[in-house]
């Protein structure tokens, strides 16, 4: 990096933080730059010692985005004191951050990034991104559940409503679900409000990038074209500085 940029894109770009939480903390005083507290609009250069809460944060890695298949049983968390934590788990060379959780005993698609804009971006729900998933139950499956998780469904313990979504039928027990809002452990809320109880449950997409035949554990970089399409969809437009 010669020239110039701010420091909020500095951060973001560093995968600390997004944009917004980056302005944050250089407004509570967290942040320095060569050792003077920084402020909102500064400009930073490679050669800058920036710090936040007196810890150096590393020089820019180029941007990556991976597709990661968690296993059930890793947890999304970047606490080292939960032994499955999925950052000890991946290893990755370049610090990257996770993009939407998937509880405990789920499994499937993650994508990771150390690109802090794009992933606060894809992870805001009002932005209606498609993520897709197969889920397993414990009894036969009836044309009122399915109509009725379409509809939307009304959870008492976070009191809202479930938007609408787009449920196929697999087999007597099995369908795919597709949600535009990711809820805390949504899916198997939406299924215990009609006493179904999910005994499986792995996310397949997300927009336009499939898990397709990964295996778990697994991840891969995402493919240039595939990351523009997926670029495209959140953004509306592939912005010039990504």
């Amino acid at each position: 990096m010669s020239e110039e940029i701010r420091i909020n894109k500095y951060l973001a770009e560093a995968g600390v933080c997004s944009r917004r939480e980056a302005d944050r903390l250089v407004e509570s005083g967290k942040v320095t730059i060569n050792g003077i507290p920084a402020e909102k609009g500064s400009k930073v250069m490679s050669s800058d010692k920036i710090c936040v809460d007196g810890k150096p944060v590393k020089g820019l890695d180029p941007k990556v985005y991976l597709a990661f298949y968690k296993p059930a049983g890793i947890v999304c968390t970047a606490d080292k004191q939960e032994d499955n934590n999925i950052m000890d788990y991946i290893d990755y060379p370049v610090r990257v951050t996770y993009c939407g959780r998937l509880d405990k005993d789920s499994e499937g698609l993650l994508l990771l990034s150390n690109d802090g804009d794009f992933m606060q971006s894809l992870m805001r729900g009002a932005n209606g991104h498609e993520r897709e998933y197969l889920v397993r139950v414990n009894k036969p499956l009836t044309e009122e559940f399915i109509t009725s998780l379409e509809k939307g469904v009304f959870l008492p313990d976070l009191k809202v409503t479930t938007k609408k979504c787009r449920v196929r039928k697999i087999s007597d027990v099995t369908f795919t679900i597709v949600l535009t809002q990711g809820l805390n452990r949504q899916i198997r809320r939406m299924c215990r409000a009609f006493d179904y109880h999910v005994r499986f449950l792995k996310r397949v997409r997300i927009e336009n990038i499939q898990l397709g035949d990964m295996d778990p554990g697994s991840y891969r970089e995402l493919e240039t074209e595939e990351l523009a399409e997926l670029k495209r969809r959140v953004y509306g437009k592939v912005r010039k500085d990504s």
